[in-house]
């Protein structure tokens, strides 16, 4: 009787026993679960760490409350199990958001180039605003001619040939005073003799010397000083719309050039002065992200006061 008694108790300690067993084997499975996804997780968000460790940043949760309310260390473990999978998903969730905005952010780069390229590089939108200003002053003349009777017509012809040669007079004495150099270096003397020009305020002929260095020379380091140098030539004589192209060109025919920071901000310049601020905006986002830190300290100085003017 007593051996039934023992067997029958020993058995109902036995029966007991088994669903604590299958629960253990179950968080078991979830724990191994949840420690491959976290791996997964963290290879993501740290790429350049250890591939077979990563120390977690996410403690569990070991609230009072939970120790409280919990007396068996299975119920305990299943709760910190729970826990540990809610800030799973939520961590999940952080890293698709954030290369979703990463993605977004390439696209809009990707398109704000291509809108550049388009806007500045095509014929057909760059030279538009030059076009319309340049018949501008050779119309004037025959409008006025024909209007005019015959004989008060030869009068401003008799009295426009000494103005007109009076001052081309003088201007071939402005140039004559610039010094040309002669080192032997025939690519810096043609550069330095433009840089003279333009140092001199002969923005036309400045510009002709430059084009004449960036044509015969385009492969030599010279050829980013003279298109970025054209470029400024342009804008001080008062032509923003040549000098943005002029400074698109040098930036995007030699991004590694010595100017071509230079050139991406007087873009951005040129671009405000002719009303499309927006545009401008972007030359000087991407002048941040191309070269950063990287740009001359004087460009970077230029630029952030050209940026607060054109209200960026």
């Amino acid at each position: 009787m007593r051996h039934i008694t023992f067997l029958g108790a020993a058995s109902a300690a036995l029966v007991a026993t088994m669903p604590a067993q299958a629960q253990d084997g179950a968080i078991d499975k979830r724990v191994e679960r949840l420690e491959k996804e976290m791996r997964a997780v963290q290879r993501s968000v740290f790429p350049g760490g250890s591939p077979t460790f990563f120390e977690g940043e996410i403690a569990p949760d070991n609230t009072p409350g939970e120790r409280a309310r919990s007396n068996a260390p299975v119920i305990d473990l299943t709760a910190r199990v729970d826990a540990l999978e809610s800030q799973l998903q939520t961590l999940t969730g952080q890293t698709e958001q954030n290369a979703f905005q990463l993605r977004e952010l390439e696209k809009q780069f990707t398109a704000y180039k291509a809108e550049m390229d388009k806007r500045l590089a095509d014929p057909a939108t760059a030279v538009a605003t030059p076009a319309s200003l340049a018949p501008a002053p050779t119309v004037k003349p025959p409008a006025t001619t024909p209007t005019a009777a015959a004989a008060p017509a030869k009068k401003p012809v008799t009295t426009a040939k000494p103005a007109a040669t009076a001052p081309n007079a003088a201007r071939l004495a402005l140039v004559k005073k610039v010094e040309i150099p002669a080192t032997g270096n025939e690519t810096k003397d043609a550069y330095d003799y433009g840089y003279r020009l333009w140092e001199a305020k002969l923005y036309p002929e400045a510009q002709v010397q430059l084009k004449q260095v960036v044509t015969k020379w385009p492969n030599s380091s010279q050829a980013s000083f003279a298109q970025n140098l054209l470029g400024r030539a342009y804008l001080d004589e008062g032509k923003p719309s040549l000098a943005a192209v002029a400074f698109y060109n040098n930036y995007k025919d030699r991004p590694s050039g010595a100017r071509a920071p230079h050139s991406l901000m007087y873009m951005g310049v040129a671009l405000d002065k002719l009303g499309r601020k927006a545009d401008a905006c972007k030359a000087f986002r991407e002048l941040d992200e191309v070269y950063g830190d990287k740009a001359p300290q004087d460009v970077r100085t230029d630029a952030a006061a050209a940026r607060s003017k054109a209200g960026c």
